[in-house]
């Protein structure tokens, strides 16, 4: 039970987005720095400004640092904190989407453009039509179709948009309470340019295996936070999540990139720091979750992300490989 190194000590790196480009593992992080904001519920503290990009030929590395891909300065629409990103292939073209605060302080979805997979990419000169809260990521299809799920609550804003508009005075509700479902992460297809929005956002519904009705709002080991990630395994759909202040990775199965999906189980459990988020690939022939934990710092900001291999038992069900240690033991 021994705990994976980083993947680069070099840098700070978190929300780890990881892809198979080319015969090669690309990872898009967020890009962690020093702050003197204390820590608080609106994640102020969490004040990156560019992106980097990394590659490795193996999980084993070596691990290339591939420089600047894309910095706030170079996006017109941007005021602060480019937060946790990804990355997707279509068309021949790579596409980067990451979540900022505008220059009114709302999160909203950019995308930006490259030839390579590193980069860098060119940013549009505005945030996706129809975009807001945080935590982008992307799924490609088998038929070629894409999907944008994004979405977070407190910090993230998504209680702000429970109407469809913006609205600032919901912010301090923070989430849904009460004898209600949990907010729903949001989902929307992606035009065939990957550039803009090619339906209406809609909810990605989380349903409780045992009453087929979605996650209530209490339920805070199960209900979703933030970090949407959307992989496909054996012509099944799966939704995994972070569960924020219960610090868990969740996922849920479905038949459809648009959901319902019907929750499972724990992918990870807490690890060092606030914060979990992750993103699931195959590459070779295994499967592996990347994720972060604050185990180079020991600040909830400046988190390293690390690698952990994954597998499924004959129902299709995720586990890690190897039984993860718990916090203390690391």
């Amino acid at each position: 039970m021994t705990d994976p190194k980083p993947m680069t000590s070099d840098l700070f790196t978190a929300d780890p987005s990881a892809h198979v480009f080319n015969g090669k593992l690309y990872v898009y992080p967020s890009h962690d720095r020093e702050t003197d904001i204390q820590d608080n519920d609106n994640g102020d503290q969490y004040d990156m400004n560019d992106y980097h990009v990394f590659s490795m030929p193996s999980v084993s590395g070596p691990v290339t640092d591939h420089g600047v891909a894309l910095t706030a300065s170079d996006i017109p629409w941007v005021g602060k904190q480019l937060w946790a990103p990804d990355a997707a292939s279509k068309n021949g073209k790579y596409y980067l989407y990451f979540p900022a605060r505008d220059k009114e302080g709302v999160f909203r979805v950019g995308v930006a453009e490259s030839d390579k997979p590193e980069g860098p990419f060119k940013p549009d000169p505005e945030p996706i039509k129809g975009s807001y809260s945080i935590d982008p990521a992307s799924f490609v299809d088998d038929d070629g179709q894409a999907y944008l799920y994004f979405g977070g609550i407190w910090g993230g804003q998504l209680q702000c948009w429970r109407t469809g508009e913006f609205k600032k005075d919901a912010y301090e509700t923070m989430e849904a309470s009460g004898d209600e479902p949990a907010l729903s992460p949001r989902v929307a297809k992606l035009s065939e340019d990957m550039h803009s929005f090619a339906s209406e956002v809609q909810d990605v519904k989380i349903l409780d295996p045992s009453t087929g009705k979605e996650i209530h709002a209490s339920d805070h080991k199960r209900r979703f936070f933030e970090a949407a990630w959307l992989h496909k395994y054996n012509g099944k759909y799966y939704f995994s999540y972070s569960t924020g202040d219960t610090h868990l990775l969740a996922y849920a199965i479905g038949d459809s990139p648009l959901g319902p999906f019907t929750y499972q189980d724990k992918i990870l459990e807490p690890v060092k720091g606030w914060t979990t988020h992750h993103s699931i690939v195959e590459f070779e022939g295994k499967w592996y979750l990347f994720y972060h934990d604050t185990s180079l710092s020991g600040k909830n900001h400046l988190r390293c992300v690390k690698i952990r291999e994954l597998v499924y038992d004959a129902e299709g069900k995720i586990k890690l490989k190897e039984p993860q240690p718990k916090v203390d033991e690391e």
